[in-house]
């Protein structure tokens, strides 16, 4: 009679059978003979987190603005003041302008100037790229109205001026879209409330005297010379355009700018 085998008490150690290992680390791994590239990658890809991490911990200093003058916006330096009436003009005529995003922060823009001269409940400036009923109500009420004209070139827009002589209802307000062509086409198209007023565009043949902002033809007016153009004409009064020739004559710019080298994006319209 065989001896019968005793069961492993809990206490008692168990021998299990040796086998090949299911996991190994990576002391243990083994590549070909000599070959030291798997560490030496991971250590260079431990080193590159490292520096990684200590560049995002640096301190960043905010970029200081100049000082702007609080009435044109201008830095206080290239202030154009001097040049803008003392008082605001006394203008029967609403005006809105729809200026583009991009255009709201840039040194350069004009719409500042045009706000300093005209009284504070006759020009509104409402920022963005798309408009509607539900986004701006107050916007959306005067685009329905049958006295509200838009200014913005092209085959179905009508000369304001002659428009004027013909309609009649009289203009109260119009509205100006303030930003590149690009950007100006692209509100214009995309937003169909845009498409509701009496279209009319400028015919002159007055340059532009803004020189600091180079514009793509000569016939291109920045956003301050069309409205001061359109406000001239529909207010008939011509010390409107005088008061906002900022720039007395294209070769004079203000002290402190210089006349742009290069083409740069221009908040302009051809008319």
């Amino acid at each position: 009679m065989e001896p019968q085998k005793q069961a492993p008490t809990p206490g008692d150690p168990v021998a299990w059978p040796r086998g090949p290992s299911t996991s190994q680390t990576p002391d243990d791994e083994e590549g070909p003979e000599g070959n030291t590239a798997p560490a030496a990658a991971f250590l260079g890809a431990e080193a590159d987190d490292a520096c990684a991490d200590a560049l995002w911990e640096l301190p960043v200093e905010p970029a200081e603005r100049r000082p702007e003058c609080s009435r044109c916006s201008r830095p206080q330096k290239v202030c154009l003041c001097p040049f803008l009436p003392l008082h605001p003009l006394h203008i029967s005529t609403h005006l809105y302008i729809i200026q583009h995003p991009a255009e709201e922060n840039k040194v350069l823009r004009t719409v500042p100037l045009l706000a300093a001269c005209l009284p504070q409940d006759k020009c509104k400036v409402k920022i963005g790229r798309r408009f509607s009923e539900e986004r701006d109500p107050e916007l959306s009420t005067v685009c329905r109205k049958s006295d509200t004209l838009i200014l913005y070139p092209g085959a179905e827009a009508a000369n304001l001026e002659e428009f004027i002589l013909d309609s009649p209802i009289y203009p109260s307000t119009i509205i100006i879209i303030d930003g590149t062509w690009t950007q100006a086409k692209d509100i214009f198209y995309k937003n169909s409330l845009f498409r509701l007023p009496k279209q009319v565009q400028l015919k002159t043949s007055v340059s532009s005297q803004y020189v600091i902002r180079t514009q793509p033809t000569n016939r291109c007016l920045s956003t301050l010379e069309c409205a001061a153009a359109a406000l001239s004409i529909l207010e008939k009064n011509d010390y409107i355009q005088e008061s906002h020739d900022v720039y007395p004559t294209s070769n004079s710019p203000v002290p402190g700018e210089k006349k742009a080298q290069k083409p740069l994006p221009a908040e302009s319209v051809p008319f």
